[in-house]
């Protein structure tokens, strides 16, 4: 019985940290998902060589449902820009099954280095960027759109985030306020999320655990959307009474010793 309320509780615990850290930084969860998701597969003995597909394949189908729930509710208060959403959808959604593919090529360990260091990169950013940073006055066009989008989509997939991380750097360093940035980003979600879990779907694991759908578990899904969706509007009410740009830092810090941790698994493994 321990073996499984043990790792029931990770992902009840994971989840609910993931849905705060959504609603009150606006990042997706997915950062802390993936590693968490190692931890409880590889622990309960499904350490495969495909067992970092099924992290980065569960975390996407998470960000499904917690993308769609934000986008709505930023809509409702007009605060998306769908106009950003329309023009970069084609490439993001093109990047996102392109990343699928990739994944399905590498295994575990490249992965986990790949996952390491494209962690590392964000949580540098988070940590020295400042809000009067600016690239431009709008959003890329022509080819650099295309470019941004593909890899937006491309990227998330290796690291089985939403595009919160990509995106709302993205739209700020070309004069998109803060808020328009986060409400716009969870739309980037549903654009990788969706047809990258669709392709998941039908890409199969080797050693998988049980009630697990292609690469996705659908059990540790529902375990961490239900804690998901209860604590991300508590994250989002703390927003309100927090320094964010402290919280941000911290939360910088924390990322570098999951990306170290993820390394030093590859390393010595």
């Amino acid at each position: 019985m321990s073996e499984f309320i043990i790792p029931v509780l990770i992902l009840l615990a994971t989840g609910a940290f993931a849905g705060i850290l959504a609603g009150l930084l606006g990042v997706g969860g997915g950062i802390i998902l993936v590693p968490a998701f190692l931890l409880v597969f590889t622990q309960a003995g499904y350490g495969s060589p495909d067992v970092m597909q099924i992290c980065l394949a569960t975390s996407l189908s998470t960000i499904i449902v917690t993308s769609l729930r934000s986008v709505l509710a930023h809509h409702r208060r007009g605060a998306v820009d769908w106009q950003i959403l329309r023009a970069y959808a084609p490439g993001i959604a093109i990047g996102a099954v392109s990343g699928v593919l990739t994944v399905q090529a590498l295994r575990t360990q490249t992965l986990q280095l790949v996952f390491a260091v494209l962690v590392v990169v964000i949580a540098t950013y988070m940590a020295i960027s400042r809000p009067h940073w600016r690239l431009g006055d709008r959003m890329p066009q022509g080819w650099k759109q295309a470019v941004i989008s593909l890899c937006t989509g491309f990227v998330s997939v290796l690291l089985g985030i939403g595009g919160g991380s990509i995106g709302v750097p993205l739209m700020t360093l070309h004069g998109i306020p803060i808020h328009r940035a986060v409400a716009t980003a969870a739309g980037f979600g549903i654009l990788i999320a969706a047809p990258s879990v669709a392709t998941f779907l039908f890409v199969p694991a080797q050693n998988a655990p049980p009630f697990t759908v292609g690469s996705v578990n659908v059990a540790a899904f529902l375990v961490t959307i239900a804690m998901t969706m209860i604590t991300a509007p508590l994250g989002a009410a703390l927003a309100h009474r927090t320094d964010a740009a402290r919280l941000k830092r911290y939360f910088a810090i924390f990322l570098f010793l999951v990306a170290l941790n993820m390394a030093r698994k590859v390393l010595m493994g």
